[in-house]
């Protein structure tokens, strides 16, 4: 993975043949032209449990077109972080009943949502080119 800075507020990140871009809002001195890299953390959460609700889905031949999944961040502001993150799946009147428990301990495997039961250690390091 690599991270270039195009101009302004810009990072751009290089992965896997992709090129992810971020911006900071006008706010922080950005152009607001891409989300922000902690906008992306969020995505990547909803994203990720999305993902497992649509394998259980797909897994069972059940419907899952209707479904979405709404997040929800909660602020701690006595530390100025999220403090705990809320995902409600909507789900149609048709789901089965017997499934709906285990729609949501689905979600609850998604991977990126156990790193952050378990963070990994950072390591950063200055090296000249």
């Amino acid at each position: 993975m690599r991270i270039r800075f195009p101009g302004g507020k810009k990072v751009d990140v290089h992965y896997k043949g992709f090129t992810v871009k971020t911006d900071q809002p006008e706010a922080s001195g950005g152009n607001n032209s891409a989300p922000s890299p902690f906008d992306l953390f969020l995505c990547s959460i909803g994203a990720c449990a999305g993902f497992y609700v649509l394998d259980f889905c797909q897994g069972r031949n059940i419907p899952y077109e209707d479904i979405e999944l709404i997040l929800t961040p909660e602020r701690n502001e006595s530390k100025g972080l999220i403090g705990k993150i809320n995902i409600e799946i909507k789900l149609p009147a048709e789901f089965p009943e017997k499934y709906r428990d285990a729609v949501v301990r689905a979600a609850g495997l998604c991977a990126v949502k156990k790193h952050l039961d378990n963070p990994p250690e950072f390591q950063i390091q200055a090296a000249l080119k």
